[in-house]
């Protein structure tokens, strides 16, 4: 049953000693706390996607100790999380590491007893994930099925029972009668053994990963020898997936995903290698040319969307759960470009960050900053925004503009680019530059540098609280406990790092007879500016042309929940801030527009949000051009692999997929496909859609895939968002995405897509 590559990862890498020590397994620490460090063996499975983990606690299922290569994220050598650098500072930093997980997890502190061993562990998970990364489609799809067959083979002899061919079934997600199951069996086991065995196996493999929807395809552009010459693939191409370098990309796909020499050789393709086209980044719904950087970034900073998150520093809920700078590294690392920072005094004149008046836990304000610095731009290199909530004392406020100044050196912005005191510079001007949004002394009446008053050491200026607007009793009491002032001294030392987002109350669209100065921002809470944006929305257009705006979750959503951006990027509010740690509809259509221009959490507002003299209104698109008005058509095909999420033993998923356009509210909408029953690993649907979008702009697609229940709600499997801009025609697979937004390996959709413009 190992045959046909099960140990991708271990075959390639079988001479590596790294591997070789986490197959044997070894010893470690594990930190939970101070008084929490014990020992527990770690080991490598022998599929090499797994690690074993030795467990002290009662009734433990043995899939409780194990975890998935595929569920890390990162691996951390020395004192990198919070964990290890509370509780494992005795502890030279060379023996320590921590495992990070891609959803809600906890972090994972080891120690291990020697640095050799640390550095076997570090260097080995590296190279597997690496592997993994590295794997294309197919061969994740072997894979994971060759997985599934070993933990259905349930006495390990390698070969596979009729009942241990039904267990396999259900575990990859699929349905079958017993007739067809005995059916498929017989016709395997051409040595009449009662058993499948190394190439019946194979052949069972092949009859399951069958696709005839890609057969068919390729059929009709092949000649009787099973191969697709380039000039038919050339054809394919403009006729079925409308490339306009078709007769360039050709070859190059042949050589990218042919694995059959003779095939390359003769410039064919065969139907593996169409198949690994399709599944690739080439044969992907998002247009790959977007994920790089292409739009213009030398426009000013306010003509662009900027990714930012609320309360950057929780982890979960606003008024009990932790408060985390791990929260700050997730945020950033998933393209965030604004954070924000509540602070308060702390212990030992060090400032420190919580949500004001609740419950959640503290972290140090430098500790918040190390962590921007050391994760600001491993992502994106374009300009974070630190955004402050400043509840402190004028001594602590000097500290955290000393521990900003020191920590952060060449990267904090202190004085204007090329004296530009106008208009914003570009976010190209101002790459690997952290900017801070704050108050400023009203006297020092130019942030950009000049008319200011250098001798005034502190004044009062407004207490915007964002805190005190929380809707929960406990919080109201705390408040007026305190007797909350509504203006706040402000330290002259913390004014200075405000250069180009100086806050203010805002007190209604500007006269143009008496324009702002470019760089007063305001902050508005969710419900203020869609009302504004209802009512007043070609005005907050035209502020937003010169002005940057920053929009807050309600007080009422305590949950963390979110609200929807979209209405707010329509009236080109820049700084739209979601709650990072939740998942759900908001954050899906937040991720599919950033990953847009290079997932550098800035994407050029479209030409009529930026345009001086634009009569645009989101809520009447008839006056005007905004760009053609398009029909999409969409042909939801099938669906590949899709993940068990009821794990009972015998639930079978019965998918059904959901399309929903993002938008301007007359281009809003949804639609879904019939039910396909007990069906998870090859759902067949061939259903056609028509959508008309009237501002293709501003639009995105999400693609939803549920698991219906009669009873209940239904169970989320997986979503993939993108802007309608962003898709590509023709026949495409969409790579589905998990709650939090992690790519399932090998979970897929099959469809048709095709765009034209409307009489």
């Amino acid at each position: 049953m190992e045959s046909n590559g099960t140990f991708l990862a271990c075959n390639s890498l079988k001479d590596d000693k790294d591997l070789k020590f986490l197959l044997k397994g070894s010893q470690l620490l594990k930190v939970k706390s101070s008084s929490w460090r014990k020992e527990r063996f770690y080991k490598l499975q022998e599929d090499c996607k797994t690690i074993w983990q030795e467990s002290k606690k009662m009734l433990r299922s043995p899939e409780s100790q194990i975890f998935s290569i595929e569920d890390i994220r990162d691996v951390r050598s020395g004192h990198k999380t919070e964990g290890m650098e509370k509780y494992a500072k005795d502890v030279p930093e060379y023996r320590c590491f921590s495992i990070i997980f891609k959803d809600q997890r906890k972090n994972l502190d080891l120690i291990a007893s020697s640095e050799d061993d640390a550095n076997h562990w570090i260097s080995g998970l590296g190279k597997i994930i690496a592997h993994s990364n590295s794997m294309n489609q197919k061969q994740k799809l072997q894979h994971w099925i060759h997985t599934c067959l070993r933990k259905a083979d349930k006495n390990k002899d390698n070969k596979m029972s009729l009942k241990e061919l039904k267990d396999f079934l259900k575990e990859v997600n699929i349905e079958v009668d017993d007739y067809h199951a005995k059916k498929i069996f017989q016709h395997c086991d051409k040595s009449k053994t009662e058993a499948l065995e190394d190439d019946e196996i194979e052949e069972f493999y092949k009859i399951l990963t069958e696709r005839k929807e890609i057969d068919k395809i390729f059929q009709k552009y092949s000649d009787a020898e099973g191969f697709m010459s380039c000039q038919n693939l050339v054809r394919f191409l403009y006729e079925m997936q409308q490339e306009d370098d078709a007769v360039v990309a050709a070859p190059a796909l042949i050589q990218r995903y042919e694995p059959n020499e003779r095939a390359k050789r003769g410039n064919a393709m065969t139907k593996d290698g169409f198949l690994m086209y399709l599944l690739s980044d080439d044969g992907n719904i998002f247009n790959s040319s977007h994920r790089k950087v292409y739009q213009d970034m030398t426009q000013p900073l306010s003509h662009y969307l900027v990714s930012s998150s609320h309360n950057t520093y929780l982890m979960e809920d606003q008024l009990t759960g932790p408060s985390s700078t791990e929260a700050y590294i997730r945020a950033l690392t998933k393209g965030c470009r604004c954070v924000e920072l509540d602070c308060w005094d702390g212990p030992n004149s060090e400032p420190v960050i919580y949500h004001g008046y609740t419950l959640t836990s503290k972290i140090l304000f430098s500790d918040v900053i190390k962590a921007i610095k050391n994760y600001a731009f491993k992502t994106s290199p374009y300009p974070v925004i630190i955004s402050l909530e400043n509840h402190c004392s004028v001594d602590q406020q000097k500290v955290m503009a000393q521990h900003m100044t020191t920590i952060l050196q060449d990267m904090l912005l202190v004085a204007p680019i090329d004296g530009n005191k106008s208009q914003f510079p570009s976010p190209e001007q101002l790459k690997g530059k952290i900017l801070v949004k704050g108050k400023k002394l009203s006297r020092q009446e130019d942030p950009t540098g000049t008319n200011g008053n250098n001798n005034l050491e502190a004044e009062d200026v407004s207490d915007e609280d964002e805190a005190a607007e929380i809707e929960d009793e406990s919080v109201k009491t705390e408040i007026q406990q305190k007797g909350k002032s509504d203006t706040l001294k402000l330290a002259k030392e913390l004014s200075d790092t405000v250069v180009y987002c100086k806050s203010v109350h805002f007190s209604g669209f500007e006269d143009p007879s008496h324009p702002r100065a470019f760089y007063e921002m305001s902050s508005f809470s969710e419900s203020k500016a869609l009302k504004l944006a209802q009512e007043s929305g070609t005005s907050f257009i035209h502020h937003n042309i010169r002005h940057l705006s920053r929009i807050y979750p309600a007080g009422w959503r305590t949950d963390s929940s979110n609200y929807n951006p979209i209405d707010l990027w329509n009236v080109g509010c820049q700084i739209v801030a979601l709650n990072f740690q939740t998942p759900g509809t908001e954050m899906d259509v937040y991720q599919g527009r950033f990953q847009d221009n290079g997932f550098s959490g800035y994407v050029l507002k479209p030409e009529f949000l930026r345009d001086e003299q634009t009569k645009f209104n989101p809520k009447s698109t008839t006056e005007g051009t905004w760009g053609t008005k398009k029909k999409l058509l969409l042909k939801i095909i099938s669906g590949q692999q899709l993940p068990k999420v009821n794990k009972s033993k015998n639930s079978i998923v019965d998918p059904k997929v959901t399309i929903e356009i993002h938008g301007v509210q007359q281009d809003n909408n949804k639609k879904q496909t019939r039910v396909v029953e007990n069906n998870g690993f090859n759902p067949k649907w061939d259903e056609e859609f028509t959508f008309d979008v009237e501002i293709p702009a501003l639009a995105l697609v999400r693609f939803v895939v549920e698991d219906f229940d009669m009873s209940t709600k239904n169970d989320f499997i997986g979503q993939y968002t993108l802007p309608f801009t962003s898709l590509k025609k023709g026949y495409r697979h969409i790579h589905l995405l998990t709650k939090n937004g992690d790519p399932y390996s090998s979970s897929t959709l099959f469809v048709y897509i095709d765009i034209q413009d409307c009489d």
